[in-house]
């Protein structure tokens, strides 16, 4: 491709031109792609160098007098028309002047005038739309955040979490905020070889000065559920330290209640403290008095076998490692701690309860549980019992950590079919809750029986509207409308109200408009279920002979 010489005579004058190949034969044989490159090499060879020789300018010169074309008439020369090309080859280029006005020299470098014009143009957009809700803020007038005022169960809350300060023992922080209670359970403790300073710490149990570890770890293990599930709203009451305090104490003392920095153990240690039945000898059973004031040895008791209590145990320093996230190497210590008493939970096959066929822990904390969840078989044919949650029965609350793995995460084959039957014992477990199915007595005032009209019914409604509560929000929160009982089907907020109104009916909405919080409401208790809450701080001990109501002994 290129240009070829031609001869063309003109009025008897030889001359070369060239002989152009037409932009429209150049396309039609290459397309567009060899079209530009064409005039790219085209317009590299024209202006690099000067073909023709001399001057690119057409210049008028003086005729010269001797030259043979002077009797020529060139008015009488036809004057063609010079097309695009032709005067690209033999002029400046048009097009130069305008070319170098499209191009602005910044001086370090040349960029076109059109994109400088747009770079401009957008910093000074960036800059209106930036600056314009600047503006806008600080001409606003600025206001106190809003402080909500709390609503009944917030008030609630913060009275019944004070219990957990009230049953504390040990060395207790001048933040306790409890001003009847004091150090205690530190003078008197056993001294232990495995034990660094005794079981100093936990929580005592209700109106005794016992601590009972197995319902101590499962006191921790749902506060600790409680944060995982609600932690922002612990936050938004200004409970979240609070509550975080209470479940440290609790762990603490169970990292002493076992070899917790090995990887196995060969006993726990279960309770602190006896009340034995008749007793004769000063013991929790026959003082009544201020933990502060025990002058009497408590005993410290051991198993070498104790699956119910270490899986507790496990639950409570697990969860509890996710509480404390934030703290790294707490959270490891836990996580470690929990998998050794986890090893020791199932070390055997033929393993017997904590408290089998001891006198001192069956006629208050007997654990019934002889299975673990994973070896539980047939559960779906288990008693109405089978769905009351409690320290004793943690199946119903397993169940349903587990149709929330299968909600959330869905983790599908080979899991599915396992998650599915926990899932669905989950919904049986709802049904059962539910008035109209008869599964569960139901006073007349609205508190449903899970007991069996047994004592201190309130924990096991209590429990029950946490978990039909977890449950809706579950079904809330992955878009869940409800869920069946046979042919029956129930909205989410069927459980919400059944949880709304067992913590009313706790709460006063009773027949005795009673609010069973101490501290809550107009007509409530006086005294906490707590031995130092019902003794003046001078006395010492109040012994309780069988069948009388006991004499105190005042300093």
């Amino acid at each position: 491709m290129g240009f070829t010489e031609g001869e063309e005579h003109r009025n008897g004058v030889s001359c070369t031109r060239p002989s152009f190949v037409t932009k429209e034969h150049l396309h039609l044989r290459f397309g567009t792609p060899a079209t530009l490159l064409f005039y790219a090499h085209l317009d590299r060879k024209m202006y690099a160098a000067n073909h023709w020789g001399g001057s690119f300018e057409i210049q008028v010169e003086a005729e010269d007098e001797n030259s043979p074309d002077l009797d020529l008439d060139r008015a009488a020369l036809p004057r063609q028309q010079l097309d695009d090309a032709q005067q690209g080859w033999l002029l400046e280029p048009r097009g130069e002047s305008k070319k170098t006005n499209n191009y602005i020299d910044l001086g370090c470098i040349v960029c076109k005038r059109k994109l400088f014009n747009w770079v401009l143009l957008s910093s000074l957009i960036a800059c209106v739309v930036t600056a314009i809700p600047i503006f806008v803020v600080k001409m606003i007038p600025k206001h106190k955040e809003l402080v909500l005022l709390p609503d009944e169960y917030t008030e609630a809350l913060h009275k019944a979490l004070k219990f957990f300060n009230a049953q504390k023992s040990g060395h207790l922080p001048r933040s306790n905020g409890i001003p009847w209670r004091g150090d205690c359970g530190v003078n008197n403790i056993q001294q232990l070889p495995d034990v660094k300073g005794g079981l100093v710490g936990g929580y005592y149990d209700s109106g005794k000065n016992i601590k009972f570890h197995f319902p101590m770890a499962f006191s921790m293990t749902l506060l600790s559920w409680s944060v995982i599930e609600y932690g922002h709203k612990y936050d938004a009451i200004g409970e979240y330290d609070h509550i975080r305090d209470i479940i440290k104490w609790g762990t603490d003392y169970l990292l002493r209640t076992f070899n917790s920095s090995a990887s196995t153990i060969d006993k726990i240690y279960i309770q602190v403290g006896v009340a034995k039945k008749g007793s004769t000898t000063p013991d929790d059973g026959y003082c009544w008095q201020r933990p502060e004031n025990i002058n009497y040895p408590q005993p410290i008791l051991s198993a070498p076998s104790a699956p119910d209590l270490s899986s507790e145990v496990a639950s409570a320093l697990a969860s509890a490692s996710i509480v404390f996230r934030d703290d790294t190497s707490y959270s490891k210590k836990l996580v470690e701690a929990a998998e050794t008493a986890y090893r020791f939970a199932t070390k055997s096959k033929e393993q017997t309860p904590y408290s089998f066929r001891n006198e001192l822990i069956e006629p208050f904390y007997n654990s019934t549980e002889n299975m673990l969840l994973e070896k539980a078989e047939g559960f779906s044919n288990l008693s109405s019992d089978s769905s009351v949650f409690s320290w004793d029965n943690k199946l119903p609350g397993a169940e349903l950590l587990l149709a929330r793995l299968r909600i959330f995460l869905n983790p599908g084959y080979p899991y599915e079919e396992m998650l599915r039957i926990y899932h669905n014992a989950t919904d049986r477990n709802m049904c059962s809750y539910l008035r109209q199915f008869n599964v569960f007595n139901w006073t007349r005032g609205g508190l449903i029986q899970l007991n069996h009209g047994g004592p201190r019914p309130l924990q096991y409604a209590a429990k029950a509207a946490f978990l039909a509560s977890l449950y809706a929000d579950y079904m809330n929160a992955s878009n869940i409308p409800g869920w069946y009982c046979g042919p029956e089907y129930f909205d989410s907020d069927t459980l919400r109200k059944l949880a709304v109104s067992q913590v009313n009916y706790i709460l006063g909405s009773n027949p005795m408009n009673m609010s069973y919080v101490v501290g809550h409401g107009h007509n409530y208790p006086r005294r906490v279920h707590h031995r130092g809450a019902s003794i003046r701080t001078t006395a010492i001990r109040i012994r309780v002979p069988a069948g009388g109501s006991g004499a105190t002994e005042n300093q």
